[in-house]
């Protein structure tokens, strides 16, 4: 049921996008161009808007989306249920899951960190 609301939703969001395109490109656009202002990919000078922009609300967009959405459905964690096991990359590539990283009766600790 919660795959096919998010179906719904995603669709009726690229069709009226698509639509917007179609009937307001300059409005749509800098729509778009703000966004990845937000998104910061407009920082990167390897993408223009003419790359990336017109992506925006195609099949290949939907596609994304509802893989994306529908993949979160299987990671949602619920205070006092087991913690779902999430895929995850290991340093050197190889995919694995979280629970894999298990040992006995030790507790697993996380660390999130990032590098730039």
């Amino acid at each position: 049921l919660q795959k096919i609301l998010i179906l719904l939703q995603v669709t009726l969001s690229v069709v009226v996008g698509k639509t917007l395109m179609i009937l307001f490109p300059n409005a749509m656009k800098r729509y778009i161009l703000k966004m990845g202002e937000k998104s910061r990919m407009n920082q990167n000078p390897k993408f223009s808007y003419e790359n990336w922009g017109p992506t925006f609300f195609s099949f290949n967009y939907l596609l994304f989306v509802l893989k994306v959405k529908w993949k979160r459905l299987e990671d949602e964690a619920y205070e006092g249920h087991p913690a779902p096991n999430t895929p995850v990359v290991t340093l050197g590539g190889e995919v694995r899951h979280l629970l894999d990283f298990m040992e006995d009766n030790r507790p697993l600790i996380l660390n999130f960190g990032s590098c730039t």
